[in-house]
């Protein structure tokens, strides 16, 4: 009996093995095509974009312009599940207070093609930062907001953005529930796995480790940081977000708050500790 499941464990553990072989960074990444709710139902104007990566994949957008005279904009990476039509809620309440948002499906989400990987994802983040800069035409700040995977992928983005002097310049790189690296959430949510957990530090290697928020992060400084996290979250833990604040440069803040995992901004005082920090930081950083 002891052999038999011996052997059946160590055929579970190779199979995963194999699965996870291609990339284990599949685990960060849960797309679908559903419609949940369209800026329009919110009472909000919107236009659709369409952004061609260079690899010849095809994203799509939301532009949402602020009502009123606009004081800023803010690119919006979203979360790991569903697509931009599930998270819109996140930051449907700017355009109210005079930010326009823009927002993008990386490939395999929502109504853009393609599938999905870490690399794609990484690489759809960039073009939308590009078309932006390609779509502004005044002097205006410009934040970078991303929230759980989105906030990853923010660190990685804005950490070689920021050093290459990049345009649009950022004035601020706000990071709401984000894990502090790739490699270290997937060893972690391993662990927590009975059939993994043995497991845990080999599958975890085949997460590359040239993204970890934690070895990055310092290279935005000096465009401000705001690391938002919940002693709530229950996805993400907390010590993730004390971690890249920690390892962050200076100008940063730290937020903490008690709502659970990408529930932020459904309260009004989270909302406004947000305009305050961008309202602080409208100035470029020399």
């Amino acid at each position: 009996m002891a052999l038999r499941f011996q052997r059946l464990f160590l055929t579970l553990a190779a199979a995963l093995l194999l699965a996870l072989q291609a990339g284990c960074t599949s685990l960060f990444f849960y797309p679908d095509q559903q419609v949940y709710l369209t800026p329009d139902r919110l009472d909000l104007a919107y236009e659709d974009v369409w952004l061609t990566t260079a690899d010849g994949e095809r994203l799509h957008g939301w532009w949402l312009p602020a009502q009123g005279e606009p004081r800023g904009h803010v690119y919006f990476l979203h979360g790991n599940a569903q697509n931009i039509s599930s998270h819109i809620l996140n930051v449907a309440w700017l355009p109210a207070e005079g930010y326009d948002v823009f927002m993008i499906d990386y490939r395999g989400y929502g109504q853009s093609s393609g599938s999905i990987d870490l690399e794609g994802a990484l690489h759809d983040s960039e073009t939308g930062l590009r078309w932006l800069d390609g779509h502004l035409d005044d002097e205006l700040p410009v934040f970078l907001m991303g929230q759980s995977l989105g906030g990853a992928l923010a660190v990685t983005l804005a950490s070689e953005w920021v050093p290459r002097e990049e345009q649009p310049a950022l004035n601020g790189v706000i990071l709401d529930g984000t894990f502090s690296g790739f490699r270290g959430i997937a060893r972690e949510k391993l662990g927590n796995f009975w059939l993994t957990w043995p497991l845990q530090i080999p599958l975890s290697w085949t997460v590359p480790d040239d993204y970890e928020g934690l070895d990055h992060i310092h290279r935005i400084s000096p465009v401000p940081v705001m690391v938002i996290h919940s002693i709530r979250d229950g996805i993400i833990p907390f010590h993730h977000g004390l971690a890249l604040y920690e390892a962050a440069g200076e100008p940063k803040t730290f937020l903490r708050t008690d709502t659970g995992h990408g529930g932020t901004f459904i309260l009004p005082e989270y909302q406004r500790a947000l305009l305050r920090f961008m309202e602080e930081h409208r100035e470029n950083s020399d």
